[in-house]
This record gives C-alpha cells, sequence and structure tokens, in this order.
C-alpha cells in the first residue's frame, strides 16, 4: 500500500490525559509550546504535509459544535471525492464519516500555522452536506460505505493531495485506531509534569467497542529529551 508516513504526536498530563485543567497550568502552559515547535514551529522536527484528526477534536478546537448551514433542496453534487485545493502547503484532515462539522470556510489557523481542510466522509455524508463542503471550497474525500476504511484514507490522501508525511492527532480512539490497524509508524509524545487527576477526559490511547480492542502494542523508544518547564519529549517507533 502507497500511503504516507504516519507519526503520532501528542502532549498529555502525567496521568496520560490529552485534556484537562493540567493544560492551563504555567507547566503545562510551557509543555504546550514544546508541542506545538516539534511539529509547527518555524524549525520543527517534523516535515509533514498535514495533520489528522477527529470529529471531536475538531469540534473542541475549530468548528466548536457549529451547525452546518445545509440546503436539503439542493441538486446532486457528482459521484466521488472533490479536490478543491492539490498542492496546499498543509491540510488539516478532519475525519468526519456522517458529515456533522459546521465549517465556516476553507480554511483554519492554528497559531501561526495555516492549512486547507480536508474532509473524511463515508456514505453516510448527505447530499447536503456534500454541497455545503463544495460551496466553501472544502475538499473531500469517500472512504467506504458505513465504516471508514483506512488505507484508502491514506492511500488518497497521499496520491490525490501529495502528503507524504502525515501527523496523527487524536482523540484517543483515533489513535488507538490507526496503532492497532499497524498504520502508525512512530509516536512523538510531550509529558507535562502536572496532572489534574480527572475521571472523564480521554488518555491518549482508547479503544471503542466494535471497533478496536485492548490487544498490547509495544514500543521502541528512540529519543528521551528534556524540554522546558520539566516536560519530557519522548520519541518511539512503533512496533509491528
Amino acid at each position: 500500500m502507497e500511503r504516507p508516513y504516519i507519526f503520532c504526536h501528542m502532549m498529555t498530563s502525567l496521568d496520560g490525559k490529552i485534556m484537562g485543567n493540567y493544560m492551563e497550568t504555567p507547566e503545562g502552559e510551557a509543555a504546550g509550546d514544546v508541542f506545538y515547535r516539534i511539529a509547527f514551529g518555524k524549525e520543527p522536527y517534523y516535515k509533514h504535509q498535514g495533520w489528522l484528526s477527529g470529529r471531536v477534536t475538531t469540534d473542541d478546537n475549530f468548528t466548536f459544535y457549529e451547525t452546518p448551514d445545509l440546503d436539503e433542496n439542493a441538486g446532486p453534487v457528482p459521484e466521488g471525492d472533490f479536490v478543491a485545493q492539490p498542492d496546499a502547503d498543509m491540510y488539516y484532515v478532519s475525519v468526519d464519516p456522517s458529515g456533522r462539522l459546521g465549517w465556516k470556510n476553507c480554511t483554519l489557523t492554528y497559531e501561526d500555522t495555516h492549512a486547507h481542510v480536508l474532509e473524511v466522509l463515508t456514505g453516510k455524508a448527505s447530499n447536503a452536506y456534500k454541497t455545503f463542503l463544495r460551496k466553501l471550497g472544502i475538499s473531500y474525500i469517500i472512504v467506504g460505505k458505513d465504516a471508514l476504511d483506512y488505507e484508502l484514507t491514506l492511500e488518497k490522501l497521499k496520491k490525490l493531495f501529495g502528503i507524504e508525511t502525515l501527523m496523527l492527532g487524536g482523540g484517543g480512539v483515533l489513535n488507538w485506531s490507526f496503532i492497532q490497524a499497524g498504520l502508525c509508524d512512530e509516536l512523538s509524545l510531550v509529558i507535562t509534569p502536572s496532572a489534574d487527576g480527572s475521571s472523564k477526559t480521554p488518555t491518549l490511547f482508547m479503544t471503542k467497542e466494535g471497533l478496536t480492542i485492548d490487544r498490547a502494542v509495544n514500543f521502541e523508544l528512540e529519543h528521551l529529551e528534556a524540554k522546558d518547564g520539566g516536560s519530557i519529549w519522548l520519541r518511539y517507533r512503533v512496533k509491528k
């Protein structure tokens, strides 16, 4: 299979949480800066062309649970994928199987990083939603009838958009899905010297009934480095 090289890049608390009050502490903010510089700074370690996240992560950070403005009477769109911008410097790839995210335009800004939005849909996405994306100039790919085909997703990202290296950026269920499918090559982890003890926030990896199981996966340490604010940067190779 022709696919991009995939690294999962995440920041966690000491107890493995990827969200929570710990992020608002001075230590959490310092670790957040470290996280950003590694993948998106002026001289980043990783040279990737896109990063991929799930629907909830996207709503939490970019679309804020807005309702998409749909025209249910829209005429049928052409079948297949829609490539609005095949040569963007950076893509934000959003896994949104049923088509629910309420985008306002075709680009987003993450601090000083600008990216073209690219939606990953299945056959569950309505004609009205695909019309909505086309009107905004948002690219989309169709990768399965009822469930996501991860291998097809990656093949299309490389073939249609030239993505050679892709960052996987959560949430926990999506991260674990790629790990268990053998589609993640590397784990980059910034650990914050802080925790909040919450039992309700998601962790780095999470199973989902009917999708993944808790079969153990091993990692081989490649790099360990102390960073600003007492944080630690770890890089692991995912053992196949």
